[in-house]
């Protein structure tokens, strides 16, 4: 245990100080904070306990070294603003409040972020303008929230209801990783397989069936073939793969490249429709949480237009926005484009009606993500199935091709 010495004042207004022992600096804020203090200010101090922890403490140290320079991953922004919005909560004032979450946090890269918004913060800066400032950390979906929570004086609720947003959507995202991830590994496992016979260990053991036979089978010259010409031009073939590679990554992240993949990957026959709920799904609840916090709707558009990561579906959106800016309710231009289902249309519309267009469209987001995740189960229960007959009958080939000239030898010794 380490010790703190603090200074804060008691719900009655009182002040109050003394020293709190906690693992961290941000346990000991979360301690203060339940007992009902708001701290001015935390330091560690030296105490007979912190003395006989020191040793403990170490590793610790040593772990810090070995993340220096790692990235900032998602779910760290995300459990970083739960925290944030529960210290704001207690009334904990925001330099304060990211002092304390800064200098507590183990990762150096986050904790580098951190302690560099709470000196904007400190220096006068709001804190979605010192948010703004690492845009590679905070989308701007995350800063325009925070942008209305603090105009409408709401930022502990808005953090709440933001953080929530964030781990549904590292939820979703961790299904979907773990889902892929068995026949990610079936199929890479299997072209690794395949490559090593045919390179390695096959142009040797052809190279003594040849010696033996004179004829070979024909399944034994296919292999043959295939296998000599890997043999002796990989090293083309991985300048030539790794410059394709390079030149479909070039192209594809230009504006025009990028828009065909994007129209490419809706339109695919099985997993267009994945990736179509995936992204309206995204759609509603960017849009859905983005006016709940109090987002009027064209800002809103425009920022789930900036953040939906499909060109396609984002050109529709800003012609939605477009016509919403004539007047037209929401529900109509999305009618008209034939963005969603009809029946997710008479929702939004419901919504916009009884003025719960909040509600309607993260139940919109709902329904599409369980479409989504459902698709994505029957994908995948066909998708491993169909890469392990593949990975069986190629290498099966290959046995069998190796087999053939074995089994003629055996028959002419007889």
């Amino acid at each position: 245990m380490n010790a703190f010495r603090y200074q804060a004042i008691e719900a009655n207004g009182l002040p109050a100080k003394g020293v709190i022992e906690a693992e961290d600096r941000k346990t000991a804020l979360q301690q203060l904070g339940k007992r009902g203090l708001f701290p001015s200010s935390l330091e560690a101090c030296s105490t007979a306990v912190e003395a006989t922890t020191s040793a403990a403490r170490m590793p610790d140290a040593t772990t810090s070294k070995i993340r220096f320079g790692a990235r900032v991953r998602r779910r760290e922004i995300t459990a970083f603003t739960r925290e944030l919005g529960a210290l704001l909560g207690a009334s904990i004032p925001i330099p304060q409040a990211l002092d304390g979450l800064g200098e507590g946090e183990g990762n150096p890269a986050l904790r580098k972020v951190v302690l560099s918004v709470a000196d904007s913060v400190r220096k006068g800066a709001s804190l979605s303008a010192a948010l703004e400032e690492h845009p590679r950390q905070f989308s701007k979906l995350y800063v325009s929230i925070v942008r209305v929570g603090e105009e409408a004086g709401v930022l502990p609720q808005v953090m709440a209801d933001l953080a929530e947003f964030l781990e549904h959507e590292d939820e979703v995202r961790s299904e979907v990783v773990t889902a892929v991830s068995y026949p990610a590994f079936v199929l890479g496992f299997g072209v690794f397989t395949v490559v090593i016979l045919l390179t390695v260990v096959l142009p040797r053991l052809f190279g003594m069936l040849q010696e033996m036979l004179q004829i070979l089978p024909l399944p034994t010259l296919i292999l043959l073939k295939i296998s000599g010409f890997l043999h002796h031009h990989w090293p083309w073939m991985t300048v030539g793969v790794a410059g394709l590679i390079a030149g479909l990554r070039w192209y594809l992240r230009s504006p025009q490249g990028a828009e065909v993949w994007d129209r490419l990957k809706l339109n695919l026959p099985v997993m267009g429709s994945v990736l179509r709920a995936a992204a309206l799904s995204r759609f509603s609840r960017t849009l859905g949480t983005l006016v709940r916090s109090g987002v009027s709707l064209l800002p809103a558009l425009k920022i789930v237009e900036n953040t939906i990561g499909n060109l396609v579906l984002a050109k529709l959106i800003s012609q939605v926005a477009e016509e919403t800016r004539g007047g037209d309710s929401l529900a109509t231009p999305l009618r008209k484009f034939g963005v969603f289902p009809k029946t997710v249309i008479q929702m939004i519309d419901v919504g916009e009606e009884t003025g719960k267009l909040d509600e309607m469209l993260l139940k919109v987001a709902d329904i599409e993500e369980r479409q989504m995740r459902a698709r994505t189960k029957t994908l995948i229960s066909l998708l491993a199935p169909a890469l392990i007959l593949l990975v069986g009958a190629l290498v099966g080939f290959m046995v069998i091709a190796l087999l053939l000239p074995i089994f003629k030898m055996s028959r002419a010794i007889h």
